[in-house]
């Protein structure tokens, strides 16, 4: 039982609570959180991709890389604004958002083609020892991107989904006065 006697008809923690109820308002913060997190693990590792490609310089690395970052922050932007708080999604911003979640995708697998390329090439192979190992870092990196892109992806798709189910979550609060309602005075006498 918490102060004020409120008592949670769930048995759930207030914060916990609170936190479903927001889920239930906007459940799109859910796909939003997804997007964060592959932007923020591209991102904080950038270091490895662009050591990566100064070292191979493959055609079009270079491009891949300043494409993923581009479009990364811009498919968040189309993102926050395929949903407008409490207002129906917005579908062309939607279809923006998925392109450039494609092109993203499309990037990081040439990017990783590229480098699997440069390490199996006949000529001049780069081998992998601890001055280049920032190569193979770069290559999970890529990877680990992909595979969070793939899960915004299907968590975006699948949002009705989920959202219904939230919605089921009963997150209602009951009041109990304790038998002192009778005891309080509305009536401005003195």
């Amino acid at each position: 039982m918490s102060n004020n006697g409120i008592k949670s008809a769930t048995k759930m923690p207030e914060f916990i609570r609170k936190m479903v109820v927001g889920l239930k308002r906007s459940p799109s913060i859910i796909g939003l959180l997804v997007l964060v997190i592959a932007f923020l693990q591209y991102s904080l590792n950038l270091t490895h991709i662009s050591d990566t490609t100064a070292k191979i310089q493959g055609n079009g690395m270079g491009l891949c890389g300043f494409a993923t970052m581009l479009f990364s922050m811009l498919s968040l932007v189309c993102y926050l604004n395929a949903f407008p708080r409490r207002k129906k999604p917005v579908i062309p911003m939607l279809v923006l958002t998925f392109l450039m979640l494609g092109i993203i995708l499309f990037c990081d697998y040439t990017y990783s083609g590229l480098i699997i390329t440069a390490l199996t090439r006949a000529e001049n192979p780069i081998v992998l020892d601890r001055s280049t190992i920032y190569i193979a870092q770069a290559y999970n990196v890529l990877q680990d991107h992909m595979t969070i892109l793939v899960v915004a992806v299907v968590m975006i798709i699948l949002m009705p989904v989920y959202s219904k189910l939230i919605r089921k979550i009963n997150t209602s609060v009951t009041v109990e006065d304790y038998g002192k309602m009778g005891e309080i005075d509305i009536s401005g006498e003195d």
